[in-house]
């Protein structure tokens, strides 16, 4: 029987049809956060640790950045071995909020 991490136990992941409607704009406001989800949305599910992401910020800021997608319900994570793996969750963000992800995230405007 496997043990889970101590670091695995802290992730919790919320449904997005929890989530407040303006917890997940303020999610989506933020440039680093929607450079995150843009990637995800074009890369396999699981293939992206967080260390892996070109963010203009700092490791503490970035894990901060992907603890408010997760509380938001737009990513998942999971640890694989010394690696957080992500998952953009987004036919479950959609069905909470049709159309608001692609009205964010699918422009260039940054």
């Amino acid at each position: 029987m496997a043990v889970e991490s101590t670091r695995a136990r802290s992730l919790t992941h919320v449904d997005p049809a929890e989530v407040p409607l303006q917890a997940a704009l303020d999610a989506l406001a933020d440039p680093v956060r929607r450079s995150i989800l843009r990637d995800l949305a074009v890369h396999d599910e699981w293939t992206r640790a967080c260390g892996t992401f070109d963010l203009p910020v700092k490791k503490a800021t970035a894990s901060h950045h992907f603890s408010v997608l997760r509380a938001a319900g737009l990513i998942e994570q999971r640890d694989e071995g010394a690696r957080r793996l992500n998952r953009l969750r987004r036919s479950e963000f959609d069905s909470a909020f049709p159309g608001l992800l692609s009205a964010t995230i699918d422009r260039d405007d940054d």
